[in-house]
C-alpha cells in the first residue's frame, strides 16, 4: 500500500492501481495517462451514502460535485451508487444527460448561469436550480413562466465562516463571489424575493464553505448557522423549506504528511449539530444533501508520465522533466499543491532524492512539484503522481497546443479506455481556415 489501500506494489516492484500494473498501462496507452480506479470511486460513494442515511435519515443523500472530474464514464458509476449530481455549467449537464443520468437528480449550480444554459436546463427538466443572486432569480422566474412550469430551487447562502483553507478554495466568507450573506441581511432579502416568484418553488438553502478542510469544526458551525437560518425563515415567512444542502469540502490527503479525515465521523457531528437546532425549535430535521467531489474521486486517480531528462544542478536542485505538466495538472501552478510521486517501475525502492518535477510547457512556472521525495530518477522512467482524480483532467488545457491525455478506468482487475487521447486534428477541428 502506498498512501491508499488500492495503490500498491506487485511482485515485479511495479506500481499498481486497483491491482492493475501501471507499467503495462503506460506501455499500452502511452503517457501522459490518467488512470481512475472505479472500485475506489464506488467505495467513496458508499461511505457518504451510508453515513448520511444513518445520521441524517433515509431521504438524505450525497450529490457528486461534477466539477472535480467530469466525463461520460463517471455518471453511470455515481448513478448506480445512488448519488445525485451537482453540475455547474451547461456542458456538465449535457455530459451527465448524454450518459443517461436522470435529470431530476441534477442540481444546477453556478454564480453566473447564462440565459442559454438556464433555458437548456429548464427544457431538460433539471431537478433543482441552486440560485446565486437576485438577477438570476428574476431571469429564472421569467423563463419558467414562459414555459408554464414551476421550478424547484435552493438559494445559495453565505454563512460568514472562514474554513482556514487556501483563499482560492474558500467560499463561505462574507467577501465571496458566491451567494447571499446572512450577516449582511442579503440572505433574508433574497428569501423574501424568492417567495414572491410564482414560477419558483423555494425548497431550501445551499451553502459551501470551501475545500480541503481537515477539521470538523467549520462544518459543524456551518450546519448550526444554516439550520438556524432555515428555522428563522420558516418561522418568519412560513416558507415550509425542507431541504438543506451543506455542500462539500472534506479534505483529502495528498502526501503521507497530510491528516486523514474520518468522513463518517464528520457527518455524524454535522447531524448532531443540526438535530440540536431543530429539536430546540420544535421542528423536524430537513432532508440533507452533501456535495462531495474531491473526496469521491481524488484518491482514485493516478497520472503517469515518462521522464525525458534529469538535470542535476549541484548545490541547487535536480530537475526531472516529464512529458506532461501544467496542461494536464495545473494545481501546483495555481495552489502550490503537494503530491506524492513514485517511479512506477521501481516503486519498492527507497525515495532517497529530493527533486523538482518540471513540465514540458514553455513557462518557468510549469512545475508539478518541488522538493518531492523520489527514487533516483533516470530518462525513460515511468513517473506516477498519486491522488490526481480531482481537478486534473477537469482543469486540463491545450496550452502550447498540447493534446490532453486519455482516461483509462480500472475496476475489478481490468482496464478500459474511457476517454481517447486528443489528436492534433482535435486541436484544429474548430479552426476556420
Amino acid at each position: 500500500m502506498i498512501l491508499y489501500p488500492h495503490v500498491d506494489v506487485n511482485e515485479k516492484g511495479h506500481l499498481t492501481l486497483g491491482g492493475v500494473d501501471c507499467l503495462s498501462l503506460a506501455s499500452e496507452y502511452g503517457t501522459p495517462l490518467y488512470l481512475i480506479d472505479t472500485d475506489a470511486v464506488r467505495e467513496n460513494c458508499r461511505i457518504y451514502r451510508e453515513a448520511m442515511r444513518k445520521y441524517f435519515g433515509v431521504d438524505s443523500y450525497p450529490a457528486y460535485a461534477s466539477k472535480a472530474l467530469c466525463f461520460s464514464g463517471i455518471y453511470p458509476v455515481i448513478k448506480e451508487e445512488g448519488l445525485g449530481a451537482d453540475c455547474v455549467s451547461g456542458g456538465e449537464i449535457y455530459t451527465a444527460l448524454m450518459a443517461g443520468f436522470p435529470a431530476e437528480k441534477i442540481f444546477f449550480h453556478g454564480s453566473n448561469k447564462t440565459r442559454r444554459e438556464i433555458c437548456e436546463a429548464l427544457d431538460a427538466r433539471i431537478g433543482c436550480f441552486v440560485v446565486d443572486n437576485e438577477e438570476e432569480l428574476e431571469l429564472l422566474n421569467d423563463l419558467a413562466r414562459e414555459r408554464g412550469v414551476v421550478q424547484n430551487i435552493l438559494l445559495r447562502i453565505t454563512p460568514g465562516i472562514d474554513p482556514h483553507t487556501h483563499k482560492y478554495v474558500s467560499t463561505g466568507r462574507i467577501d465571496s463571489k458566491f451567494g447571499s450573506a446572512i450577516p449582511t441581511g442579503a440572505a433574508e432579502s433574497i428569501v423574501a424575493s424568492a417567495l414572491k416568484k410564482n414560477n419558483l418553488n423555494l425548497e431550501g438553502f445551499h451553502s459551501h464553505i470551501g475545500s480541503q478542510i481537515f477539521d470538523a469544526e467549520p462544518f459543524v458551525k456551518e450546519a448550526e448557522v444554516l439550520a438556524t437560518f432555515m428555522a428563522d425563515m420558516n418561522e418568519k415567512y412560513g416558507c415550509g423549506c425542507t431541504v438543506l444542502d451543506l455542500g462539500g469540502g472534506i479534505g483529502v490527503p495528498y502526501t503521507k504528511y497530510d491528516r486523514r479525515v474520518d468522513r463518517a465521523a464528520v457527518i455524524k457531528e454535522m447531524a448532531e449539530a443540526l438535530k440540536a437546532v431543530f429539536r430546540e425549535r420544535g421542528t423536524e430535521l430537513p432532508r440533507v444533501i452533501l456535495e462531495p467531489g474531491r473526496s469521491i474521486v481524488a484518491d482514485a486517480g493516478v497520472t503517469l508520465y515518462t521522464v525525458g531528462s534529469v538535470k542535476r544542478l549541484p548545490g541547487m536542485r535536480t530537475y526531472v522533466s516529464v512529458d506532461g505538466g501544467m496542461t494536464d495538472d495545473p494545481r501546483y501552478a495555481l495552489y502550490s499543491s503537494r503530491y506524492t510521486a513514485v517511479i512506477a517501475d521501481r516503486a519498492c525502492e527507497e525515495a532517497s532524492e529530493l527533486v523538482t518535477i518540471a513540465g514540458r510547457c514553455c513557462e518557468s512556472g510549469d512545475l508539478l512539484g518541488e522538493e518531492l521525495e523520489l527514487q533516483i530518477p533516470k530518462a525513460g522512467d515511468i513517473l506516477a503522481f498519486l491522488t490526481t482524480g480531482a481537478y486534473n483532467y477537469s482543469m486540463a488545457s491545450n496550452y502550447n497546443r498540447v493534446p490532453r491525455p486519455p482516461i483509462v478506468t480500472v475496476g475489478k482487475g481490468k482496464a478500459d479506455l474511457a476517454v481517447m487521447r486528443e489528436s492534433y486534428c482535435d486541436l484544429i477541428k474548430n479552426d476556420i481556415l
